[in-house]
């Protein structure tokens, strides 16, 4: 039998025992490994979710006893010392020694410090384990209890760096991130994109010092800030060192094998070392000249090294590696593929950019404009896996590249991801093949999602693949004729519409309950917002009950701007105000400063509100009769009029009337997307009634009701549903098919895509609706009128609770403002200071 020692037993010295258990079953090796944690390997990638739950176990990649199961020693909180390769053993800190054939390093890294003069100060954490996270998290809350507006400085910008800011911030701590570069992610972004993710990550709370180096640690004992310069000083009471990395390879040093200038253990292509018995793979290793800090590329390392030692020598390490990522740091979009950086002599760029959504785009053609040759996304990476794909495989793209980040199209400029070769690589972490992800299903191995992911270990690591694959299989599963399961996330295996009717039967009434009843894990940023529209939905709860799971505009009740600002924007029905509201709305915009601008549906929108304001405006409204106009939510917005027969020589009806009474009637109601509706006197449909969720237009003979248009990028006209119908006939209507929307929508689908999408599109919805074909129109009115008759107003439950008030602060416990605000002038009123280039 020969040993095999593995030393490390992080995320990549697992994969190397997993690896070697799927591929070998025989009583010919022996495995030991050791770890110097004390626990079995974890996510590391996933280190912040820590936070969340401070449960280190759902963190673990595999249990003590999967060990155990695949005759794999395990010994962990037991570090290796020396190397003494003459007589092929190990010892350990413990004084034990062990014999091994074959030694594998996998020690990973460890946090670079850098030579700071009082680094050394209590308060100075690195963040790399659970257990740094855990001295953090005490620390913390020593810090809180004399303090409460404590802040905590990240020392470092990058990809770790930011994560860690995420750390604080959950902390109760006020967060700032310090980076010796001119801008965050240096790496892996340009300057505007990283401006572009700098916005976001200020506008949720992050204080960014760019270009700032670090003289000194101020304190006596303890950390009390930290100086740039002779007048330049940060005051801080704890700082998270995230620099960097360097490989740890003091085991290589010590035992004589090659090394790296800059440090790592050099390298083949087999993940041999100077020592054919002795492999190095992970970031302790060197390959082509390079540390390589990705999962993936570790991942590859373990496979090879594992085949080398079975004799599979074939397997060897690309020459390339793909260094292409996708993440999401602290709930933002970020990734970058291929070539992120053009050379005007190598390539154009095709740049598409919105601030005031926090969006950046950038892909890299050649020369040609034929082949893509990397790009940035921040915002939103949605389109990610299919870019990278094209890029791997060196597919065409379209005569204008630009169609591959702004779709002309509705199913945008990417044909199907069965389009893809077999040999695509769509999982880079567990290096598999679109080839064997489709093979699963039509080979009938498996059967849905779950069952190819836990066959082929895709999107199991990083999970960034897990659109892609998600397309995949549902796209082999359809050309076989097989049903979609369409399931909301990971979390729930079950459709938006199956998850209501189950939160719906069981009455559950709570984020919580719902999880614990019918879900797994702890949630995420999908089926939060989307369970709490459920609950809304069903019992028309405000945001304010469980504001954890909202959205940032459901959170606060408010529209965020583009500078941290928030707009206020009073419901006025149908549009209609008196003269003296008009005053009231004049003197609230003066007192507070607002930027003041009549929207398209007929209101008047305050814009440059400060978070602590918001209370004390809504107070001010809700005592002069106005009511929140929940233009922030997934919910009805606005039910524009003409001026009907009330004023207008053409007109056929009362447009405003009914507008207002329309607009008033379902006020508050949540939905899976925004909600607009219009009234029109005449078909000279000044209201734009056909380009609303909902519109109805006067003609001889009474209402004619359509349904499912919308306005936005891709604008749609809504059909007609019924036609000369009266008032309380267009309400009943409507109120069947608004909650038949709710009940059967997919998350964020507009009216318009759900009617697309309803199998017999508008002459099916006329049977369920007005025929009652399934038998359901008395629950449908019933819910509805349930809803109406629980409405509140979620500004008015705000100020009147001082717990839910403390949520309208810019600081956690403290009433300071944001002082980093600054507005110029716009005419006659005032905006944003313009960014810079």
């Amino acid at each position: 039998m020969k040993t095999v020692i593995v030393v490390g037993n992080g995320m990549v010295g697992y994969k190397f025992c997993e690896k070697f258990a799927a591929q070998y079953k025989g009583e010919d090796f022996k495995i030991i490994v050791f770890g110097e944690e004390p626990r079995p390997a974890y996510d590391r990638v996933h280190l912040s979710e820590f936070f969340e739950n401070q449960d280190a176990k759902a963190l673990e990649l595999a249990p003590a006893e999967w060990y155990q199961e695949n005759g794999i020693d395990l010994i962990v909180d037991e570090r290796i010392s020396e190397i003494h390769r003459k007589s092929k053993t190990v010892t350990t800190a413990k004084e034990r020694e062990f014999s091994y054939d074959y030694l594998v390093l996998a020690t990973g890294s460890s946090a670079f410090v850098p030579p700071i003069k009082g680094v050394e100060k209590e308060g100075v954490f690195v963040y790399r384990t659970i257990e740094d996270l855990e001295g953090m998290l005490g620390y913390a809350a020593k810090l809180k209890a004399k303090n409460p507006n404590a802040r905590a400085a990240v020392l470092g910008g990058g990809l770790l760096g930011l994560e860690a800011g995420k750390a604080v911030m959950d902390m109760g701590l006020e967060p700032h991130i310090v980076e010796f570069a001119p801008k965050l992610m240096p790496r892996q972004l340009d300057s505007r994109s990283s401006n572009v993710l700098q916005l976001k990550l200020e506008s949720i709370g992050l204080n960014i010092h760019l270009s700032k180096a670090t003289n000194q640690i101020l304190g006596n004992g303890a950390i009390v800030g930290l100086e740039f310069g002779e007048d330049d000083v940060l005051d801080v009471e704890m700082l998270v060192v995230s620099a960097g990395i360097r490989p740890r390879d003091e085991l290589g040093k010590t035992c004589g094998l090659e090394m790296g200038v800059r440090g790592g253990i050099v390298v083949d292509n087999k993940m041999q070392t100077s020592d054919p018995n002795i492999f190095a793979i992970g970031e302790v290793a060197l390959y082509n000249q390079m540390i390589f800090g990705l999962v993936a590329p570790g991942y590859d390392m373990a496979g090879v090294a594992v085949n080398q030692i079975l004799g599979n020598t074939e397997e060897l390490m690309p020459a390339e590696i793909d260094m292409s990522t996708k993440l999401k740091l602290i709930g933002v979009d970020v990734a970058s593929f291929g070539e992120p950086f053009m050379p005007a002599s190598k390539g154009h760029s095709v740049i598409f950019e919105n601030k005031t959504k926090h969006l950046y785009k950038r892909i890299n053609v050649s020369l040609d404009g034929k082949s893509l040759l990397g790009g940035i996304l921040v915002g939103d990476a949605s389109d990610y896996n299919m870019l990278h794909q094209v890029y791997l495989n060196g597919m065409p793209i379209p005569e204008d590249p630009a169609q591959l980040i702004l779709p002309a199209t509705e199913g945008g400029a990417f044909g199907s991801a069965l389009d893809l070769p077999d040999n695509a690589q769509i999982c880079s972490c567990e290096n598999v093949s679109k080839g064997q992800i489709c093979g699963a299903i039509k080979d009938g191995s498996c059967e849905d999602l779950a069952e190819v992911i836990s066959s082929t270990k895709a999107s199991t690591s990083c999970g960034g693949c897990k659109p892609m694959v998600t397309d995949l299989v549902n796209e082999t599963l359809k050309s076989l004729g097989k049903t979609v399961k369409n399931v909301l996330c990971e979390h729930f295996e079950y459709s938006r519409q199956e998850l209501y009717a189950i939160i719906k039967a069981k009455k559950l009434t709570s984020f919580n309950e719902i999880l614990d009843t019918c879900g797994s894990g702890h949630g995420c940023e999908t089926c939060k917002p989307a369970v709490s529209s459920i609950l809304a939905s069903l019992y028309n709860v405000t945001p304010n009950k469980e504001d954890v799971t909202q959205d940032t505009n459901d959170k606060f009740l408010a529209n965020i701007q583009r500078n941290g600002t928030y707009s206020v924007v009073p419901r006025i029905a149908g549009g209609e105000i008196t003269p003296e509201d008009l005053i009231v709305l004049g003197k609230i915009g003066s007192k507070y400063n607002l930027y003041t601008k009549i929207t398209g549906g007929a209101r008047i929108d305050f814009f440059g509100a400060e978070l602590n304001d918001l209370p004390a405006i809504w107070k001010e409204l809700i005592a002069a009769g106005f009511e929140s106009g929940h233009a922030y939510g997934k919910s009805l917005r606005t039910v524009k009029s003409c001026v009907g027969s009330t004023w207008c020589r053409y007109g056929l009806d009362e447009s405003i009337s009914f507008a207002i009474e329309l607009e008033n009637r379902y006020k508050g109601l949540r939905s899976p997307h925004k909600l607009k509706g219009g009234v029109s006197g005449c078909i000279r449909e000044c209201a734009e009634a056909r380009g609303k969720d909902f519109g109805v237009i006067a003609v001889e003979g009474g209402w004619n009701l359509y349904v499912g248009g919308n306005g936005g990028a891709t604008p749609k006209h809504a059909q007609l549903l019924a036609e000369k119908i009266d008032n309380e006939t267009v309400i009943k209507y409507l109120d069947r098919y608004l909650i038949y929307y709710i009940q059967t929508a997919a998350p964020l689908m507009r009216t318009a895509a759900w009617l697309d999408k309803l199998e017999g599109g508008i002459e099916q919805l006329k049977k369920i609706v007005i025929e009652d074909s399934l038998n359901i129109v008395d629950d449908l009115e019933k819910e509805m009128q349930f809803l109406v008759e629980a409405y509140e107003c979620e500004w008015k439950q705000a100020i009147e609770n001082d717990e839910t008030k403390k949520r309208f602060q810019h600081f956690v416990n403290s009433d300071d403002r944001d002082d980093n605000l600054v507005f110029v002038p716009l005419r006659d009123q005032k905006m944003p200071e313009l960014w810079k280039d």
